[in-house]
C-alpha cells in the first residue's frame, strides 16, 4: 500500500503564490526601485557620483567600523554562546533573554543611551576622558554602537552548534592526553567555524547601512565621523534622489555580496556535514 503524503497545510500553489506575492512586496519592488532610479543617471554620472571624495569617506567610514564592529562581535559571541552553553548559574536564563534587547528596542532609543553614556558628560565617556580618550562622536563611539547591535547575531548562529556538539569527542581528546585548550582548537572550534562566519557575515550586512542606533553618536563629521546613511539622507533633504539611490545601490551590492558569501559558506559545511554522515 502506498502512504499518503498528507501535508500539513494543503494547497501548493496557493501557499506559494501568497509567499511570492509577501517576498514582491516587502522585498523585491522596493530592491527593483532603487535600480530604477538609479536607471535615470547616465553610467558617467553614477560613477561621478558615487565616488565623490565626501561619498567615498563615508563609505571606508561605514565598512570600517562594519569591519571592526564585526571581528569584535565574532570574538566576544563566541565567548557569550560558550558561557550560556556550557556553565549552568543564577539569572542565566535573564542573561540569555537579555541578548535579544538588542533586536527587541528601537534602534533611535539605543543610539540616544549609547550617546548619553560615552558623552564626555556621561559616565562611561567622563571615565575615559581623564586618559584623553574621546568615545562619542568618534569612529570609537561608532563601532561601540554596531557591536551593541550586532552582538546577537553571532551568539544566535553559535549557540544552537555548541549546544548540538557531541561532547564524546571533547573526552577522547582528553583521554588521548589533550590539554583544554588543544580540545578547543582542533575539535571544538573547526565545528563552529561557519556559524561564526555565518554571524559575522549577518552582522557585518547589517552594519553597512545601519542608521538608527548611529545617528546620534556619529557627529557627522564630514570626512572624519559621516557614514553612508547620512550622505544618502542629505540628499533626499536636496530632493535628489537618483543620487540618493546611487549611493544605496553600492550598499545594496555590498551586502548583497556579503549575505552571498555567508550562505555559500553555510551550504558548504552543510555538505561537509552530509558526508561524514
Amino acid at each position: 500500500m502506498k502512504r499518503a503524503n498528507k501535508r500539513v497545510i494543503p494547497g501548493f500553489g496557493l501557499s506559494m503564490g501568497v509567499t511570492l506575492t509577501i517576498l514582491s512586496l516587502i522585498v523585491r519592488f522596493p530592491l527593483a526601485s532603487l535600480v530604477l532610479y538609479t536607471a535615470q543617471m547616465s553610467l558617467s554620472e553614477i560613477i561621478e557620483t558615487i565616488t565623490r571624495k565626501r561619498v567615498l569617506s563615508s563609505f571606508y567610514v561605514s565598512f570600517i567600523t562594519a569591519l571592526i564592529a564585526s571581528v569584535i562581535n565574532a570574538v566576544m559571541g563566541v565567548i557569550l554562546a560558550w558561557v550560556l552553553v556550557r556553565y549552568d548559574f543564577p539569572f542565566k536564563r535573564i542573561l540569555d533573554g537579555m541578548l535579544e534587547l538588542p533586536f527587541a528596542l528601537p534602534t533611535a532609543v539605543a543610539g540616544i543611551s549609547l550617546t548619553a553614556l560615552t558623552a564626555d558628560t556621561g559616565i562611561i565617556g567622563k571615565f575615559f576622558a581623564q586618559f584623553g580618550i574621546k568615545i562619542a562622536y568618534t569612529k570609537i563611539g561608532i563601532t561601540v554602537a554596531l557591536v551593541f547591535v550586532g552582538i546577537p547575531f553571532v551568539v544566535r548562529a553559535v549557540q544552537p552548534v555548541l549546544e548540538k556538539l557531541d561532547t564524546s569527542y571533547e573526552e577522547a581528546a582528553g583521554v588521548l592526553g589533550a590539554s583544554r585548550t588543544r580540545t578547543f582548537w582542533k575539535v571544538i572550534f573547526p565545528e563552529i567555524i561557519p556559524a561564526v562566519f555565518t554571524g559575522f557575515g549577518l552582522a557585518l550586512g547589517r552594519y553597512f547601512g545601519e542608521y538608527g542606533s548611529v545617528v546620534f553618536i556619529v557627529g557627522n563629521m564630514p570626512y572624519e565621523t559621516e557614514i553612508a546613511p547620512l550622505i544618502i539622507r542629505s540628499e533626499l533633504q536636496e530632493y535628489d534622489y537618483a543620487s540618493a539611490t546611487a549611493i544605496a545601490l553600492v550598499m545594496l551590492v555590498f551586502s548583497f555580496l556579503v549575505l552571498f558569501l555567508t550562505n555559500l559558506v553555510q551550504h558548504r559545511s552543510s555538505r561537509i556535514l552530509k558526508g561524514r554522515n
